[in-house]
């Protein structure tokens, strides 16, 4: 992976990493359907307001392939990942989400956009137990909302992780800005009739609603419009570490905004954790960049 898309990626790990925040504020309050279905469409119409001010055409003969990708990337994760926070505690959550990039490894073999290597699923384990050790988990009884908050995030985390590849082959045939307003728009009228149908219990709080619009604009629209500009230029792969580093920032917005504690296990979990992105990645400080090469 060229250095410039590794830092770019980072960047934003930063801004997701306070979706963990976002999310224990809005989902109680909207639910996890109205919630997801608001977050799509701010996202959506932020994108379609740049493709207009752009002059970006829509791709609409491939509808088809963007309306799969808008269910299987951005709406079954989103409303799955949701659901799962009314039952789980956000560093179960956190542990459970990192799967993605596991599931995303193996698609991408299998569909051939990258290779399974031995560093790559040492990368994967070394994240997980990461991502265990910064989240501090302690002791849960086993229970039916265990269970249940398990499941949720698992299938999201299958979701999110295996439609990598997909995503990657969309980008060599159109626009990453163009992708990523389709996709969040076919995403937010797929959740639609779930989102009418719980409507009537949803609690439009303040607090509820600034969260849900941060998450939105910020980063369903503008921060995964970046993320799909990187993807077209590496690996499924590398772009899913971003996974590792989200639940690092996660917990450093958690330390300075909610006075959370940070222990000597964090600071070995962030080490693996930095560890498992370099593997995956490949990622070299001391690298040259390439030499342009001569017309």
């Amino acid at each position: 992976m060229n250095n410039r898309y590794f830092y770019q990626l980072v960047g934003l790990s930063a801004i997701w990493g306070a979706g963990f925040l976002l999310t224990r504020i809005s989902t109680p309050a909207l639910g996890p359907a109205v919630m997801a279905a608001i977050r799509t469409l701010l996202g959506g119409l932020t994108l379609a307001i740049i493709m207009a001010v752009l002059r970006l055409r829509w791709p609409r003969e491939h509808w088809r392939e963007l309306l799969g990708l808008g269910a299987l990337a951005i709406a079954i994760p989103h409303y799955l990942y949701s659901w799962a926070s009314l039952y789980l505690p956000a560093g179960y959550s956190a542990v459970l989400g990192v799967t993605s990039m596991l599931f995303g490894t193996i698609a991408s073999a299998r569909m051939k956009e990258d290779t399974l290597t031995g560093a790559k699923l040492l990368g994967c384990v070394a994240a997980f137990i990461g991502v265990a050790l910064v989240v501090r988990l302690g002791p849960v009884q086993p229970s039916r909302d265990l269970l249940v908050g398990t499941t949720l995030a698992l299938t999201g985390a299958v979701f999110s992780g295996s439609t990598a590849p997909l995503l990657k082959r969309a980008t060599q045939r159109m626009e990453p800005l163009a992708i990523t307003a389709s996709i969040h728009v076919a995403a937010f009228l797929l959740l639609l009739p779930v989102a009418l149908w719980k409507l009537p219990q949803a609690h439009f709080t303040p607090a509820a609603l600034a969260a849900v619009g941060f998450m939105g604009i910020g980063t369903s629209g503008l921060a995964y419009w970046q993320y799909m500009r990187i993807v077209r230029h590496v690996t499924p792969v590398a772009a899913l570490s971003s996974t590792f580093m989200i639940t690092i920032f996660g917990v450093v917005w958690g330390h300075l905004f909610l006075g959370e504690v940070f222990t000597l296990a964090s600071y070995a979990g962030g080490l693996l954790v930095l560890l498992a992105t370099v593997l995956v990645t490949g990622f070299n400080p001391w690298r040259a960049a390439p030499r342009p090469t001569a017309r």
